[in-house]
C-alpha cells in the first residue's frame, strides 16, 4: 500500500494470526528493535507478523535542527510542556494506516498489538488510545503518554478494554522516570488496565524487561 511508510516485515512463521506493530524512538529506525523478534520466548503463541515502521525525517529542535527519524518534534526537555501537536496528529496516521493495512490482510484489531520505546511509546499511546477498536494490547517501553490534557476526551470507550504493558528505568534520564509514573497514574484513572514494571536502568531495554514482556504476550494472546 503506498500510504505505508517503509518497514520491515518479520513473520515467525507462515500464516500468522497476530501483528505486531513496533515503533522505534527518536533518531533510530525500525532496524532498532528487529533483535526482540529472537530474544523474546514466543514458545506455545501463534504465528506473529512483527512490523517494524522507519519514523519520516523532520528537524528535530532539542537537537539543534538536525534532521533525524522522528514522530514528532522534540521542542524541549519538558517533553509536555510543550508538545508538537502536529506531529503526533500527523504521525498517529501513519500508525493508523498500518492497522488498516493488518486488518486488510486478515488480522482482526483483537490480535493486533502496537508497541513503542520512547517516542514510539508515546505514538503507541497516542494511536492506541483512539482506536475505535479494542487492541490486542499496547507495549509501552520507557515513555510517556503525550497530550495527557485531552486524552481522557479524546480515548475511545474501546480503548478501555485494550491490556497495557508499561515499562521504565528509574534511572531514566532522557524520559523521566515520574514522567512514566504519572502516565501510568492517568491512564489507570481513566479505567485502563496497566501491568507496570520498573528496572533500575537507564533509558535502555533490559533481559528482565524481555523476560516480563514474554509473560506478557502469553497471557494477553492466549
Amino acid at each position: 500500500m503506498s500510504n505505508l511508510l517503509d518497514h520491515i516485515e518479520i513473520e515467525t512463521r507462515p500464516n500468522p494470526e497476530i501483528s505486531v506493530i513496533w515503533l522505534h524512538g527518536l533518531g533510530a529506525d525500525g532496524n532498532d528493535f528487529v533483535p526482540i523478534v529472537q530474544e523474546l520466548d514466543l514458545a506455545g503463541l501463534p504465528g506473529i507478523r512483527f512490523l517494524f515502521p522507519h519514523a519520516p525525517t523532520m528537524p528535530v529542535t532539542i537537537n539543534g535542527g538536525y534532521v533525524m527519524r522522528a514522530w514528532y518534534d522534540i521542542l524541549g526537555t519538558e517533553l509536555i510542556r510543550q508538545e508538537d501537536e502536529g506531529g503526533l496528529r500527523s504521525s498517529q496516521k501513519l500508525v493508523e494506516a498500518f492497522i488498516a493495512h493488518e486488518k486488510a490482510r486478515g488480522i482482526p484489531a483483537a490480535r493486533i498489538i502496537l508497541a513503542g520505546f520512547s517516542q514510539g511509546c508515546a505514538m503507541t499511546l497516542q494511536a492506541g488510545l483512539r482506536h475505535p477498536e479494542q487492541l490486542a494490547g499496547m507495549i509501552c517501553m520507557s515513555g510517556y503518554l503525550p497530550l495527557h490534557t485531552v486524552a481522557a476526551a479524546e480515548r475511545t470507550v474501546e480503548s478501555t478494554g485494550t491490556p497495557i504493558f508499561m515499562a521504565h528505568g528509574r534511572m531514566d534520564p532522557v524520559v523521566p522516570y515520574v514522567r512514566g509514573t504519572q502516565s501510568r497514574d492517568l491512564l489507570q484513572q481513566l479505567g485502563y488496565q496497566i501491568e507496570w514494571h520498573e528496572y533500575p536502568m537507564q533509558h535502555s531495554v533490559c533481559a528482565e524487561e524481555v523476560a516480563d514482556l514474554s509473560a506478557w504476550l502469553k497471557k494477553t494472546l492466549s
